[in-house]
C-alpha cells in the first residue's frame, strides 16, 4: 500500500507547462493542501483506502521547455492514515512499510512527456521500502496559476497510477478460507497536489 508513494510532488511539475512569461520557474508544494491517497483490496471483497499526510517537494523547469521540467518529492512513510491505529500501526510495522528502516518514500522524475491535451506522463523513480523502481504517472492539468491574498502563484494537478506491493518487497498476506488472500498486491494511487511559486527572496 506503501504507493502513496509516492510520487505525488511530481506533478508539481506540471504548472510549469502552462506558459508565463519568465523562462524559468522553481515551485515547491504546499502539504497542506496536496494528498497523496490509495486504495488496495481487502479480503478480496472491498476497498481500504488511506492517504499520506506529510509530503514535501520541489519542481525546477525550463517553461519555455517543460518536458526538461525535473521534479524530486518525498513522503514520510509514518504519516500513513487509513482511519484506523491499529491498522495503521500495522503498516508502520515490518510487515509492510517498515518506517524504522525505511523512514522515507521518494519520487525523482526523468522523463516528462505530453499525452493529449492538458495530459502529461511523467515517468520517474519510486524508492519505496528500500527498494526503486520505474513507475509512470499519468497526470491531467495543470490549472491555470492564479495569485493567493499574499501575492504568491499557485497551481494545482491530479495523477493517478498503479503500483505492484511485491515488486516493493512488501509481501505479507494470509490466504483466507475458501481461497483468496487477506490484502491485495495492486495498489492504486492518486494524487491531488498544489504547488507555489517560490520568489526570488524565498530562493
Amino acid at each position: 500500500m506503501s504507493a502513496r508513494t509516492l510520487t505525488a510532488l511530481t506533478l508539481a511539475a506540471l504548472t510549469l507547462l502552462a506558459p508565463r512569461p519568465a523562462r524559468s520557474a522553481n515551485w515547491e508544494i504546499d502539504p497542506v493542501h496536496t494528498s497523496v491517497q490509495f486504495s488496495v483490496r481487502h479480503m478480496m471483497v472491498s476497498n481500504v483506502r488511506g492517504q499520506f499526510d506529510t509530503v514535501a517537494g520541489r519542481v525546477e523547469a525550463d517553461e519555455a521547455n517543460p518536458t526538461a521540467a525535473h521534479i524530486e518529492a518525498t513522503i514520510d512513510a509514518a504519516s500513513i492514515d487509513t482511519h484506523n491505529q491499529k491498522r495503521d500501526d500495522h503498516l508502520r510495522g515490518h510487515d509492510f512499510l517498515d518506517v524504522a528502516k525505511f523512514p522515507t518514500i521518494s519520487f525523482v522524475s526523468k522523463k516528462v512527456e505530453k499525452a493529449g491535451n492538458a495530459k502529461w506522463k511523467i515517468t520517474g523513480d519510486l524508492t519505496l521500502h528500500g527498494v526503486t523502481r520505474e513507475v509512470v504517472l499519468d497526470v491531467d492539468g495543470p490549472t491555470p496559476a492564479r495569485k493567493d491574498p499574499m501575492g504568491v502563484m499557485r497551481a494545482g494537478t491530479q495523477a493517478q497510477t498503479k503500483i505492484n506491493r511485491q515488486d516493493f518487497g512488501i509481501s505479507f498476506n494470509k490466504a483466507l478460507d475458501g481461497g483468496g488472500v487477506l490484502v491485495g498486491d495492486e495498489v492504486a494511487i492518486t494524487i491531488d497536489v498544489e504547488v507555489a511559486r517560490k520568489t526570488e527572496a524565498a530562493r
